[in-house]
């Protein structure tokens, strides 16, 4: 992992613009490198930035920056890919939380350590994953999470939570929850495990998996070919944030009972829903924004992406209260058609 060397990098009126994916116009009033869990420890002592409001800031793909930050923004980059050990049933690897997501599972794969290829080119960083459970095409973090490593901004300890301690939910976490016990704003995640099971088995049962095995005549797909399909598949629907600013998916998927899912049908027999373990039914946000005719629609430089209604983009030159605009309009036409109240994934600062 990073070496605990050397003093802190820290920058003094910092744009942000190229630490948040939408590429959003922001100014930091102090911008911190934190490139160790030393670097936290630094910070949590220092005379000023200590006792200073924090905004933990990792690859900047789940924000949305609306204004100038006067709070001290801690940016991430702790780096460092290990495995910590091979058990007859699974494969222990740790990252350091600055990693690139999608670096860590194609690095996986040609270590021939599989599991985590359905979760492929999810923007952002790895220390990002747990706080937002990221999932994708049948699986979340959650099922290959092993544990974390966090320093508390207060108190400067070191924490090592599992599973249970994470709290995770549908793209939520301890680290999102700020009632009691939780710990939005309050923690510096350093590094991330994951567990790859032992044997790999394939996750085919998300709609746009099973038709490429249809489409390929390929019952039995290696790791590798499900992590070239689900690039392939993200790729065709989502706009790379280098070339367009975006955040990837801007609403939550609603959860509704069978009762309000059988209601809605019944008025659009086209709603496309999935059936969850525990009964309930989860729509697909995307088809209700794109039933209210948002599909490439666009309030002053701030857009709906023509190709997937559940992304918002910048057009060039967007002010973070103009993503906000489309975002609460596009929820208030929802609401009115469906009865439904989206919820964005994005934190909006």
């Amino acid at each position: 992992m990073s070496s605990d060397s050397g003093p802190l990098q820290v920058e003094q009126r910092a744009s942000l613009r190229e630490y948040n994916s939408f590429g959003l116009p922001a100014v930091a009033h102090t911008l911190v490198h934190l490139r160790s869990a030393a670097d936290v420890h630094r910070v949590v002592d220092h005379p000023v930035y200590g006792r200073a409001p924090k905004l933990v800031l990792g690859g900047g793909s789940n924000i949305v920056l609306t204004r100038d930050v006067a709070s001290v923004v801690l940016r991430v980059e702790i780096l460092g890919r290990r495995l910590v050990r091979e058990q007859a049933d699974a494969w222990i690897v740790e990252a350091g939380a600055g990693e690139s997501w999608h670096g860590l599972v194609a690095w996986t794969l040609e270590q021939g350590w599989p599991g985590l290829e359905n979760l492929a080119l999810i923007p952002g960083t790895v220390g990002a994953a747990p706080v937002q459970n990221i999932g994708a095409y049948g699986i979340e973090l959650q099922d290959r999470f092993d544990s974390l490593d966090a320093v508390d901004l207060v108190t400067g300890r070191k924490v090592t939570l599992g599973a249970a301690e994470c709290r995770f939910g549908y793209r939520d976490s301890v680290f999102k929850q700020a009632g009691f016990g939780g710990l939005a704003g309050k923690s510096v995640i350093t590094q991330v495990r994951v567990r790859l099971p032992r044997p790999w088995q394939p996750v085919l049962g998300y709609l746009d998996l099973a038709r490429k095995v249809a489409e390929t005549g390929k019952p039995a797909p290696d790791a590798r070919t499900i992590f070239d399909w689900v690039c392939a598949i993200r790729r065709a629907k989502l706009p790379d944030p280098a070339l367009l600013g975006n955040a990837g998916s801007f609403f939550k998927n609603p959860v509704v009972t069978p009762e309000q899912c059988r209601d809605i049908i019944g008025r659009d027999p086209g709603v496309v829903s999935y059936r969850m373990p525990d009964g309930s039914i989860k729509l697909a946000a995307g088809w209700l924004i794109d039933a209210c005719g948002w599909k490439g629609k666009s309030v002053g430089r701030a857009g709906v992406h023509d190709k997937q209604a559940l992304v918002l983009v910048n057009r060039g030159g967007a002010s973070g209260a103009e993503v906000v605009t489309l975002a609460r309009a596009i929820q208030e036409s929802v609401y009115g058609r469906f009865g439904i109240r989206l919820e964005p994934e994005p934190v909006i600062v």
